[in-house]
């Protein structure tokens, strides 16, 4: 990210999206400079008390991960710091405190994110490197623009799979060990944040540990009929893994090569690489290049237009947040999505385009069902501050990454789902009855 000379110093890994220690470019990259230096490695995460809307699912979530990272990073002989505060400025102060010689961090294309590195950037004077350690094949390197579909990123990165899609190596013990008595990290860190209420979701608990065997077990029990189980809301088909790849307490990478290698039919094993390389790096693509990712003008063109021509559409029926997020539409089939993303943190993929659109059919602009959909899927979803959250309300409102369709009132153009189109996929009632025996 820059051109400065290295200094004498320790190198600090600040980890933010990907919070783990197997399977991670950024810190294997971190190390590699440390010891090319002679010099200590720290890795810190800064924790800020409010971000994006994040609520204590979330942080319970994600400090039960960070815990283990804590652990796995001291048999490595590495130091881990957990500061509180505005990161550009806690980096900044970390940085002269130690005397650091280079700072590496990992890519999240999410404007907040951008912000802070912008801001810590500006003021060093010591080399700073970003890593893409989330994606497969790095977002800025498959593409220098916004993708319009999947059909045009697809070929992109199946060029490029084999040159990236690769074993990854396993860190070492650091050679070079952090013994710095240093005031400002004693007076920052706080160790009683891992005491902190974990998750009560019945979902489960964070960590690479967690992660790993959910891994296991969607590869041994349920890859098989993925191709199939997938579209059905009633049945558990998914895999379960995003809220684990949201945290980065599991890389994509050592995901994909694991289902490539399994024994599973190909269809299967292709409809889950699918999701998890292309249509996830699409997600990331298209929020690192379209800065409105979260607002409506960040929609394409043809469907701005054919929105704007709608907004004074009668609506059949109007509810505003509170009815949405408690879940009492005139809907059963919505109520119980809404209902399955409270108590659990996770909604099924069908559901949540259909949640989504409902929105934009029963507010009264597509800026509020925007905003509304962003709000609870962020709130509850374990998964949600996430570009695949912000592609995927984009793509249900606002027709990202898909095509114009038929005309109709409301949606314009923008694909349409109804109740009447899910009952004739998969069984409405048994989804229906089961959430709500939650």
């Amino acid at each position: 990210m820059n051109n400065f000379p290295y200094k004498e110093g320790p190198v600090i890994y600040w980890m933010q999206r990907d919070q783990r220690v197997k399977d991670n470019w950024a810190l294997l990259f971190a190390q590699e400079k440390a010891i090319e230096l002679k010099q200590p490695l720290i890795v810190v995460f800064c924790l800020v008390n409010d971000f994006l809307g994040a609520t204590e699912r979330h942080y319970g979530f994600m400090l039960k991960g960070l815990k283990e990272v804590s652990l796995n990073l001291e048999k490595h002989l590495i130091a881990f710091y957990i500061l509180k505060g505005d990161p550009a400025a806690v980096m900044t102060q970390l940085i002269e405190s130690v005397h650091a010689s280079v700072l590496v961090t990992d890519f999240n294309p999410l404007r907040l994110t951008m912000k802070w590195k912008k801001e810590v950037n500006n003021k060093l004077t010591i080399p700073f490197f970003e890593a893409d350690a989330h994606n497969i094949i790095p977002c800025r390197f498959v593409s220098d623009k916004q993708e319009f579909g999947a059909r045009t990123i697809r070929n992109k990165i199946q060029k490029l799979l084999p040159d990236f899609l690769i074993p990854l190596p396993g860190m070492i013990h650091h050679p070079f060990q952090f013994e710095i008595e240093n005031a400002y990290l004693k007076k920052t860190t706080d160790n009683v944040l891992f005491t902190k209420n974990e998750s009560d979701l019945r979902f489960g608990n964070g960590g690479e540990e967690e992660a790993l065997r959910k891994l296991g077990y969607f590869r041994n029990e349920k890859l098989e009929a993925y191709h199939h189980s997938r579209n059905f809301p009633e049945m558990d088909g998914q895999s379960n893994l995003s809220p684990y790849l949201h945290f980065g307490q599991l890389s994509a990478q050592r995901v994909a090569l694991d289902i490539r290698s399994a024994e599973a039919p190909a269809e299967a094993k292709n409809a889950f690489l699918e999701e998890l390389i292309i249509r996830k790096e699409l997600a990331d693509n298209f929020c690192l290049y379209n800065h409105d990712y979260d607002h409506f003008n960040g929609f394409p063109s043809w469907s701005k237009r054919s929105l704007d021509l709608h907004r004074n559409d009668p609506r059949n029926y109007y509810y505003e947040l509170a009815a949405f997020e408690n879940g009492e539409t005139h809907d059963e089939l919505w109520n119980a999505a809404q209902k399955e993303m409270v108590i659990t943190g996770k909604m099924h993929g069908y559901m949540r385009m259909y949640w989504a659109k409902k929105i934009l059919e029963w507010t009264g602009s597509p800026e509020e069902a925007q905003s509304i959909a962003i709000y609870l899927n962020d709130k509850y979803e374990l998964d949600g501050r996430d570009p695949n959250g912000y592609a995927g309300i984009a793509w249900s409102i606002g027709g990202t990454h898909d095509r114009p369709w038929q005309e109709r009132p409301i949606f314009g153009m923008v694909r349409y789902m109804n109740y009447q189109g899910c009952a004739r996929k998969f069984n409405v009632k048994e989804y229906t009855r089961k959430i709500n025996a939650l």
